[in-house]
Protein backbone atom coordinates (compact mmCIF):
# COMPACT_ATOMS: atom_id res chain seq x y z
CA UNK A 1 0.00 0.00 0.00
CA UNK A 2 1.43 3.18 -0.95
CA UNK A 3 2.42 5.87 1.89
CA UNK A 4 -0.68 8.73 0.62
CA UNK A 5 -3.30 5.60 0.58
CA UNK A 6 -2.50 4.62 4.33
CA UNK A 7 -2.37 8.54 5.52
CA UNK A 8 -5.46 9.47 3.92
CA UNK A 9 -7.30 6.64 5.39
CA UNK A 10 -6.02 7.29 8.95
CA UNK A 11 -6.60 11.15 8.30
CA UNK A 12 -10.28 10.18 7.11
CA UNK A 13 -11.01 8.23 10.51
CA UNK A 14 -9.65 10.82 12.88
CA UNK A 15 -12.05 13.39 10.64
CA UNK A 16 -15.06 11.68 11.46
CA UNK A 17 -13.80 11.19 15.33
CA UNK A 18 -13.33 15.21 14.75
CA UNK A 19 -17.28 15.72 13.11
CA UNK A 20 -18.56 13.04 16.16
CA UNK A 21 -17.03 15.64 18.68
CA UNK A 22 -17.89 18.81 17.23
CA UNK A 23 -21.57 17.50 16.96
CA UNK A 24 -21.62 17.59 20.37
CA UNK A 25 -20.35 20.54 20.88
CA UNK A 26 -23.98 22.00 20.07
CA UNK A 27 -24.97 20.54 23.10
CA UNK A 28 -22.80 22.65 24.84
CA UNK A 29 -24.87 26.32 23.72
CA UNK A 30 -22.29 27.14 21.54
CA UNK A 31 -23.90 28.66 17.99
CA UNK A 32 -22.42 27.00 14.81
CA UNK A 33 -19.96 29.63 14.74
CA UNK A 34 -18.73 29.17 17.92
CA UNK A 35 -18.42 25.27 17.06
CA UNK A 36 -16.71 25.93 14.22
CA UNK A 37 -14.28 28.46 15.78
CA UNK A 38 -13.53 25.71 18.15
CA UNK A 39 -11.90 23.40 15.50
CA UNK A 40 -9.62 25.94 14.48
CA UNK A 41 -9.03 28.01 17.87
CA UNK A 42 -6.19 25.18 19.17
CA UNK A 43 -5.42 23.73 16.16
CA UNK A 44 -3.26 26.87 15.11
CA UNK A 45 -1.30 26.51 18.27
CA UNK A 46 -0.49 23.09 17.48
CA UNK A 47 0.63 22.89 13.57
CA UNK A 48 2.79 26.08 14.84
CA UNK A 49 4.76 24.09 17.42
CA UNK A 50 5.10 21.31 14.85
CA UNK A 51 6.32 23.57 12.24
CA UNK A 52 8.70 24.95 14.82
CA UNK A 53 10.22 21.36 16.08
CA UNK A 54 10.50 20.12 12.15
CA UNK A 55 12.33 23.63 11.52
CA UNK A 56 14.78 22.67 14.61
CA UNK A 57 15.23 19.30 13.69
CA UNK A 58 15.86 19.06 9.93
CA UNK A 59 17.68 22.55 10.59
CA UNK A 60 16.56 24.81 7.91
CA UNK A 61 14.43 27.95 7.92
CA UNK A 62 10.73 28.54 6.75
CA UNK A 63 11.21 29.18 2.51
CA UNK A 64 9.80 32.14 1.18
CA UNK A 65 5.84 31.83 0.95
CA UNK A 66 5.08 33.57 -2.36
CA UNK A 67 1.73 35.36 -3.43
CA UNK A 68 0.95 32.28 -4.98
CA UNK A 69 1.25 30.00 -1.94
CA UNK A 70 -1.19 32.72 -0.11
CA UNK A 71 -3.95 33.11 -2.47
CA UNK A 72 -3.56 29.12 -2.70
CA UNK A 73 -4.20 29.03 0.99
CA UNK A 74 -6.40 31.54 1.83
CA UNK A 75 -8.97 29.45 -1.10
CA UNK A 76 -7.90 26.44 1.00
CA UNK A 77 -9.20 28.16 4.61
CA UNK A 78 -11.71 30.16 3.43
CA UNK A 79 -13.42 26.93 1.43
CA UNK A 80 -12.92 25.06 4.87
CA UNK A 81 -14.60 27.74 7.03
CA UNK A 82 -17.68 27.90 5.50
CA UNK A 83 -17.97 23.96 4.52
CA UNK A 84 -17.42 23.54 8.26
CA UNK A 85 -20.12 26.46 8.91
CA UNK A 86 -22.46 23.99 6.45
CA UNK A 87 -21.73 20.64 8.25
CA UNK A 88 -22.17 21.48 11.85
CA UNK A 89 -26.27 23.12 10.55
CA UNK A 90 -26.65 20.43 8.71
CA UNK A 91 -26.39 18.20 11.83
CA UNK A 92 -29.40 19.76 12.96
CA UNK A 93 -31.30 18.73 9.69
CA UNK A 94 -30.34 14.80 9.43
CA UNK A 95 -28.52 11.80 10.87
CA UNK A 96 -24.61 12.04 11.66
CA UNK A 97 -24.19 9.28 8.56
CA UNK A 98 -26.23 11.05 6.29
CA UNK A 99 -25.05 14.17 6.99
CA UNK A 100 -21.44 13.24 6.31
CA UNK A 101 -22.82 11.40 3.28
CA UNK A 102 -23.93 14.65 1.90
CA UNK A 103 -20.50 16.43 2.35
CA UNK A 104 -19.04 13.45 0.36
CA UNK A 105 -20.26 14.86 -3.28
CA UNK A 106 -17.23 16.52 -2.68
CA UNK A 107 -15.43 13.76 -4.60
CA UNK A 108 -18.02 14.18 -7.74
CA UNK A 109 -17.54 18.27 -7.51
CA UNK A 110 -13.92 17.67 -7.08
CA UNK A 111 -13.31 15.97 -10.27
CA UNK A 112 -15.51 18.23 -12.00
CA UNK A 113 -12.70 21.49 -11.20
CA UNK A 114 -9.96 19.79 -11.57
CA UNK A 115 -11.18 19.01 -15.20
CA UNK A 116 -12.24 23.04 -15.01
CA UNK A 117 -8.82 24.20 -13.26
CA UNK A 118 -6.60 21.89 -13.56
CA UNK A 119 -7.46 20.75 -17.07
CA UNK A 120 -7.80 17.16 -16.07
CA UNK A 121 -10.86 15.59 -17.60
CA UNK A 122 -12.43 12.23 -16.98
CA UNK A 123 -12.40 8.91 -18.53
CA UNK A 124 -15.73 7.04 -19.42
CA UNK A 125 -15.50 4.78 -16.29
CA UNK A 126 -15.13 8.31 -14.57
CA UNK A 127 -18.17 9.58 -16.03
CA UNK A 128 -19.91 6.55 -15.53
CA UNK A 129 -19.21 6.47 -12.06
CA UNK A 130 -20.09 10.03 -11.58
CA UNK A 131 -24.00 9.18 -12.86
CA UNK A 132 -23.81 6.51 -10.13
CA UNK A 133 -22.75 8.88 -7.64
CA UNK A 134 -25.28 11.31 -8.67
CA UNK A 135 -28.31 8.78 -8.01
CA UNK A 136 -26.76 8.02 -4.36
CA UNK A 137 -27.24 11.42 -3.79
CA UNK A 138 -31.01 11.99 -5.19
CA UNK A 139 -31.21 8.94 -2.95
CA UNK A 140 -29.52 10.38 0.10
CA UNK A 141 -31.28 13.83 -0.75
CA UNK A 142 -34.96 12.44 -0.22
CA UNK A 143 -37.01 14.56 2.03
CA UNK A 144 -38.13 12.51 5.35
CA UNK A 145 -41.83 13.08 3.94
CA UNK A 146 -41.04 12.10 0.67
CA UNK A 147 -40.57 13.08 -2.93
CA UNK A 148 -44.54 14.50 -3.29
CA UNK A 149 -45.02 16.01 -0.13
CA UNK A 150 -41.57 17.68 0.78
CA UNK A 151 -38.98 19.98 -1.58
CA UNK A 152 -36.37 18.13 -3.59
CA UNK A 153 -33.75 21.15 -2.75
CA UNK A 154 -34.87 20.99 0.94
CA UNK A 155 -32.34 22.61 3.31
CA UNK A 156 -30.33 19.30 3.98
CA UNK A 157 -29.86 18.97 0.15
CA UNK A 158 -28.51 22.52 -0.49
CA UNK A 159 -26.33 22.72 2.83
CA UNK A 160 -25.04 19.11 2.09
CA UNK A 161 -24.07 19.88 -1.76
CA UNK A 162 -22.93 23.63 -0.92
CA UNK A 163 -20.03 21.68 1.74
CA UNK A 164 -19.19 19.18 -0.58
CA UNK A 165 -18.04 21.63 -3.24
CA UNK A 166 -16.45 23.89 -0.53
CA UNK A 167 -14.67 21.25 0.52
CA UNK A 168 -13.64 20.44 -2.69
CA UNK A 169 -11.93 23.94 -3.33
CA UNK A 170 -10.45 23.98 -0.03
CA UNK A 171 -8.69 20.85 -1.08
CA UNK A 172 -7.69 22.21 -4.29
CA UNK A 173 -6.83 24.94 -2.18
CA UNK A 174 -4.14 22.76 0.13
CA UNK A 175 -2.80 20.96 -2.89
CA UNK A 176 -1.55 24.19 -4.65
CA UNK A 177 0.03 25.35 -1.31
CA UNK A 178 1.57 22.25 -0.54
CA UNK A 179 3.32 22.15 -4.13
CA UNK A 180 4.18 25.87 -3.82
CA UNK A 181 6.82 25.63 -0.54
CA UNK A 182 9.97 24.87 -1.90
CA UNK A 183 11.30 21.91 0.18
CA UNK A 184 11.82 18.46 -0.95
CA UNK A 185 10.17 17.00 2.83
CA UNK A 186 6.42 15.94 2.45
CA UNK A 187 6.03 16.07 5.88
CA UNK A 188 7.58 19.80 6.18
CA UNK A 189 5.53 21.29 3.62
CA UNK A 190 2.51 19.61 4.82
CA UNK A 191 3.33 21.57 8.36
CA UNK A 192 3.81 24.39 6.97
CA UNK A 193 0.86 25.15 4.75
CA UNK A 194 -1.20 23.77 7.85
CA UNK A 195 0.27 26.65 10.28
CA UNK A 196 0.14 29.35 7.94
CA UNK A 197 -3.83 27.89 7.02
CA UNK A 198 -4.59 27.45 10.85
CA UNK A 199 -3.00 30.97 11.62
CA UNK A 200 -5.30 32.63 8.76
CA UNK A 201 -8.05 30.88 9.87
CA UNK A 202 -8.08 31.65 13.97
CA UNK A 203 -8.16 35.58 12.93
CA UNK A 204 -10.65 35.50 10.10
CA UNK A 205 -12.77 33.85 12.61
CA UNK A 206 -11.82 35.64 15.30
CA UNK A 207 -13.08 38.66 13.63
CA UNK A 208 -16.18 37.22 12.35
CA UNK A 209 -17.39 35.83 15.40
CA UNK A 210 -16.21 39.38 17.31
CA UNK A 211 -18.64 41.26 14.82
CA UNK A 212 -21.49 39.30 13.93
CA UNK A 213 -21.82 37.03 18.09
CA UNK A 214 -19.81 39.18 20.36
CA UNK A 215 -19.30 36.81 23.75
CA UNK A 216 -18.96 33.55 21.41
CA UNK A 217 -15.22 33.63 21.63
CA UNK A 218 -15.43 33.77 25.40
CA UNK A 219 -18.06 30.91 25.41
CA UNK A 220 -15.73 28.58 23.35
CA UNK A 221 -12.91 29.44 25.72
CA UNK A 222 -14.54 28.79 28.76
CA UNK A 223 -15.75 25.46 27.60
CA UNK A 224 -12.03 24.41 26.67
CA UNK A 225 -11.99 20.75 28.47
CA UNK A 226 -14.99 19.86 25.48
CA UNK A 227 -13.26 22.12 22.82
CA UNK A 228 -9.77 21.15 23.27
CA UNK A 229 -10.21 17.61 21.49
CA UNK A 230 -11.96 18.93 18.43
CA UNK A 231 -8.85 21.06 18.27
CA UNK A 232 -6.34 18.38 18.52
CA UNK A 233 -8.21 15.77 16.42
CA UNK A 234 -8.95 18.49 13.84
CA UNK A 235 -4.95 19.36 13.63
CA UNK A 236 -3.87 15.64 13.37
CA UNK A 237 -6.50 15.01 10.65
CA UNK A 238 -5.65 18.01 8.50
CA UNK A 239 -1.97 17.23 8.91
CA UNK A 240 -2.65 13.75 7.50
CA UNK A 241 -5.05 15.34 5.00
CA UNK A 242 -2.27 17.83 3.76
CA UNK A 243 0.37 14.97 3.72
CA UNK A 244 -1.43 13.04 1.51
CA UNK A 245 -2.30 15.97 -0.59
CA UNK A 246 1.96 17.00 -0.79
CA UNK A 247 2.05 13.53 -1.88
CA UNK A 248 -0.74 13.24 -4.01
CA UNK A 249 -3.18 14.69 -6.28
CA UNK A 250 -6.49 15.99 -4.35
CA UNK A 251 -8.83 13.81 -6.66
CA UNK A 252 -7.37 10.73 -5.65
CA UNK A 253 -6.90 11.91 -1.77
CA UNK A 254 -9.97 12.68 -1.32
CA UNK A 255 -12.16 9.77 -3.50
CA UNK A 256 -9.75 7.29 -1.27
CA UNK A 257 -11.19 9.54 1.93
CA UNK A 258 -14.55 8.83 1.30
CA UNK A 259 -13.86 5.40 3.58
CA UNK A 260 -15.02 7.87 6.24
CA UNK A 261 -18.68 7.00 5.04
CA UNK A 262 -17.94 3.63 7.05
CA UNK A 263 -16.70 5.01 9.35
CA UNK A 264 -19.24 7.74 9.94
CA UNK A 265 -22.45 4.86 9.68
CA UNK A 266 -20.70 3.18 12.34
CA UNK A 267 -20.71 5.83 14.49
CA UNK A 268 -24.13 7.04 13.40
CA UNK A 269 -25.17 3.52 14.97
CA UNK A 270 -23.07 3.02 17.70
CA UNK A 271 -22.83 6.43 19.61
CA UNK A 272 -25.65 8.14 18.29
CA UNK A 273 -27.76 5.38 18.21
CA UNK A 274 -29.39 6.62 14.55
CA UNK A 275 -30.39 3.93 12.28
CA UNK A 276 -30.64 5.41 8.74
CA UNK A 277 -33.21 4.32 6.54
CA UNK A 278 -33.37 2.16 3.68
CA UNK A 279 -33.24 4.56 1.24
CA UNK A 280 -30.58 6.43 2.61
CA UNK A 281 -28.74 3.11 2.91
CA UNK A 282 -29.08 2.44 -0.63
CA UNK A 283 -28.00 6.16 -1.81
CA UNK A 284 -24.81 5.87 0.61
CA UNK A 285 -24.12 1.92 -0.81
CA UNK A 286 -24.57 3.73 -5.05
CA UNK A 287 -22.12 6.94 -3.64
CA UNK A 288 -19.73 4.35 -2.03
CA UNK A 289 -19.75 1.97 -5.31
CA UNK A 290 -18.97 5.39 -7.39
CA UNK A 291 -15.86 6.16 -5.50
CA UNK A 292 -14.56 2.43 -5.55
CA UNK A 293 -14.82 2.64 -9.58
CA UNK A 294 -13.34 6.38 -9.22
CA UNK A 295 -10.45 4.67 -7.28
CA UNK A 296 -9.93 1.98 -9.10
CA UNK A 297 -10.94 2.02 -12.63
CA UNK A 298 -11.09 5.75 -13.39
Amino acid sequence: MEAWVLITIVAAGVQTLRFMLQKRLKGLGLSTGGATFSRFLFAAPLAASGLIALMLWHQTALPPLSARFWAFAVLGGMGQIIATFCTVSLFSERSFAVGIAFTKTETIQLAAFSALVLGEGVSAIGLVAIIIGTAGVVLISRPPQGWRSGKVLNRATVLGIAAGALFGLSALGYRGATLEIANPDALFRATAALAMVTTFQVIAMGLWLRWREPGEMSRVLSTWRSTLPVGVTGVLGSLGWFTAFALQNAAYVRSVGQVELLFSIAISALVFRERPKAVELAGIALLSVSIVAIVLLA
